[in-house]
């Protein structure tokens, strides 16, 4: 809901005559990253880059579960309070974009990298 209720307001201002839209649907810490190939990878990723989100319903964990890689390496997911709006908007078929924001070095691994998903329209 508050996905439709974003592109309405978007194409309401006018946003439509642009080529490509892009509307920022959220913006999350990665969750799980010590478990994954960030701390080797780290020293590559920049902010800026482009990440891929690979949709996981068989996930027994979390049937919503959105695994988020970065130049085919797994770094972690989608945090689960935050991937229900994200993984239905994926199982429509809906066209996400993910980005890394901000980058650190902070003993939390839930404050290494933070990333925002799009809607491309």
């Amino acid at each position: 809901m508050r996905l439709l209720l974003t592109l309405s307001l978007a194409l309401w201002f006018g946003a439509a005559a642009a080529d490509s839209i892009r509307i920022l649907v959220q913006r999350s810490p990665l969750a799980g990253s010590q478990y994954y190939a960030l701390a080797g990878l780290r020293p590559q990723m920049q902010v800026g880059d482009a990440l891929d989100l690979v949709r996981e319903p068989g996930n027994h964990h979390d049937r919503n579960a959105i695994r988020v890689d970065w130049r085919g390496h797994k770094l972690g997911y989608v945090p689960r309070r935050e991937n229900r709006a994200v993984a239905a908007a994926m199982d429509r078929g809906e066209r996400l974009v993910a980005r890394i924001v901000r980058l650190g070095d902070d003993a939390d691994p839930w404050r290494r990298v933070e990333f925002e998903v799009l809607v491309e329209l």
